[in-house]
């Protein structure tokens, strides 16, 4: 799993220096010079073969011309959608991984049994997803909201011959239906675990466990706190969902 923020949010850990997560024009920023690069480097590329073919044939420019537009009119039309920004960009945020003792521990305290569903909120490279299932014989769905991770993860699933037990679902976690759900592990900070409050609420069953890695539940009270010492200290809280009123 992975701590997942919104854009310009104010992080702080135990133990911690605040940190801002990039906002929107940073990740922006960095998206659109991806693409951009790659628009750029063929231009060249095509400037480059027209000069090839004019120097080399003897051609006329007009006919050296007529060569290379079919190069650089998908370049061209490139251009618009490289100044897009992804539908996920107001998300993203640093990837911080739980540590494998945290994720040990969060899986231990949240009682798993065999034959539950976790679902990891901002899986990461799917780490809790995996060892849920090894350790735990449990069912496991990530979602995570970058398509490099969530690809990074689906591969590791694959890679660990769990794909029938694992899978990752590349979307916003605000727009999941968490039905089903016996476990949610989450690392996300505060303001997010906000938001997601009101769906955990409508969507798991009593008894219900939700684990937070660092960050709690504003206005839940937690069963559990369990505390990880060490020169970066951790908070686990661990909620169960209250019998139906």
């Amino acid at each position: 799993m992975r701590l997942e923020a919104r854009a310009g949010s104010e992080i702080e850990r135990p133990g911690e220096e605040k940190f801002t997560v990039p906002g929107v024009s940073r990740v922006q920023r960095t998206v659109i010079w991806s693409d951009v690069r790659d628009v750029v480097l063929r231009g060249i590329l095509g400037v480059l073969a027209m000069r090839w073919f004019f120097v080399s044939s003897g051609s006329s420019f007009a006919a050296a011309l007529a060569a290379v537009v079919p190069i650089f009119v998908p370049i061209v039309a490139a251009l618009p959608a490289a100044a897009q920004t992804p539908p996920y960009a107001n998300r993203l945020s640093p990837y911080v991984a739980s540590p494998a003792r945290v994720v040990d521990r969060m899986l231990e305290l949240a009682n798993i049994k065999p034959g539950e569903t976790v679902y990891d909120l901002g899986c990461g490279d799917g780490r809790i997803l995996i060892a849920a299932v090894e350790k735990y014989k449990a069912k496991a769905i990530g979602v995570e909201i970058s398509p490099k991770y969530a690809a990074r993860a689906q591969a590791s699933i694959k890679k660990a011959g769990l794909g029938n037990q694992a899978r990752v679902i590349q979307g916003d976690l605000l727009n999941v239906d968490l039905t089903g759900a016996d476990v949610v592990t989450i690392y996300l900070e505060s303001q997010l675990n906000q938001e997601l409050r009101p769906r955990l609420e409508r969507f798991l069953k009593p008894g219900a466990r939700v684990v937070s890695h660092d960050y709690p539940i504003a206005g839940w009270k937690p069963l559990k706190i369990d505390r990880i010492p060490g020169p970066q200290g951790h908070l686990i809280y661990v909620y169960e969902m209250p019998p139906l009123k």
